[in-house]
C-alpha cells in the first residue's frame, strides 16, 4: 500500500464525474486524507441499457476498470453503478483489492428492521441486481423478507433531458404508489439521492439512499485495510 491511502471510484457513465458531486463531497469529508483516482467508461451504462442486461462484453469492460484502479494502486476500489453489480461479482474475483458496491451498505441497513422491502428505480437495469442485493443482505442477516419493485418508467430520460421538476414528479408517483406495499424503500440509483427527504416526507416511511452510505462504507474498508497493513508491517520481523 503506498503512504498516502487512495480510493479508486469507477464510474459507467458522467453523471457523477463533476467536481460538485455528491461522491466526490462525501469521500473528501469522510476521508479527507486519502487520494480520490477516477477510472471512467461512460458508455457501459449506456450499453447496458440498449442490452437490458449486463452483457459479457460489459462485464469485460467493468472488469478492465477495476483492474486498471488496482494496477494505479488503489487500496479500494468502489463501484459508483447500481446497474453493474454482475459484472463486479466478477471484478471481485479476479481483483485483491476490496471492491464496495455503492449499494451494499443501503442494502444491508434496508433488511435489519423492514419485512417488506422495495425498490424505486428510474432505470430498469438497476431493478435486478439491486432486488439481488437486498436478498444477499437479507441472507447474510438471516431475515425473511419480500421485496417489491417500481419502475418510473421513462423518468432517467426526462432527467437527463434536463427536465428536473418532471422527473422528481415521476419518482414521487413512483414512491407514492409503492409505499402501499412495503415498509422501507431504497432509491436503486445515486441520482434518486436528493429526493429521498422529500419521498420519506410524502410516504411516511424509511427511505434509503445510497451515496453518503457508500461512500461510508468504502472509507471503513480503506481504514480497516490500511490499520491491517500498518499492524502487518509492525509485526515482521526485523
Amino acid at each position: 500500500m503506498s503512504t498516502t491511502p487512495s480510493i479508486a471510484v469507477l464510474h459507467t457513465s458522467l453523471l457523477f464525474i463533476n467536481p460538485d458531486s455528491l461522491i466526490n463531497e462525501y469521500l473528501a469529508e469522510l476521508a479527507p486524507d486519502a487520494k480520490v483516482l477516477h477510472f471512467v467508461d461512460s458508455d457501459v451504462l449506456a450499453a447496458v441499457v440498449r442490452d437490458g442486461e449486463v452483457s459479457p462484453a460489459s462485464t469485460q469492460r467493468t472488469v478492465h476498470l477495476a483492474q486498471a484502479a488496482e494496477s494505479a494502486g488503489a487500496d479500494v476500489i468502489f463501484s459508483a453503478c447500481s446497474s453493474v453489480g454482475p459484472a463486479i461479482d466478477v471484478a471481485r474475483r479476479l481483483v485483491c483489492a476490496p471492491i464496495v458496491k455503492i449499494d451494499d451498505a443501503m442494502t444491508a441497513s434496508a433488511v435489519e428492521t423492514a419485512d417488506a422491502v422495495g425498490v424505486l428505480a428510474t432505470v430498469p437495469t438497476t431493478l435486478p441486481p439491486t432486488r439481488a442485493l437486498v436478498e444477499e443482505k437479507a441472507r447474510a442477516a438471516g431475515r425473511d423478507i419480500s421485496v417489491q419493485e417500481r419502475l418510473c418508467e421513462g423518468a432517467f430520460s426526462v432527467l437527463m433531458s434536463g427536465d428536473r421538476d418532471r422527473h422528481d414528479a415521476m419518482v414521487l408517483e413512483g414512491a407514492r404508489a409503492l409505499a402501499t406495499e412495503v415498509d422501507a424503500i431504497v432509491l436503486a440509483q445515486a441520482s434518486m439521492a436528493r429526493l429521498a427527504p422529500a419521498i420519506a416526507e410524502a410516504v411516511g416511511k424509511p427511505v434509503l439512499s445510497s451515496p453518503r452510505s457508500g461512500a461510508e462504507d468504502a472509507v471503513r474498508v480503506l481504514h480497516e485495510r490500511t490499520a491491517a497493513l500498518v499492524h502487518a508491517t509492525e509485526m515482521r520481523p526485523l
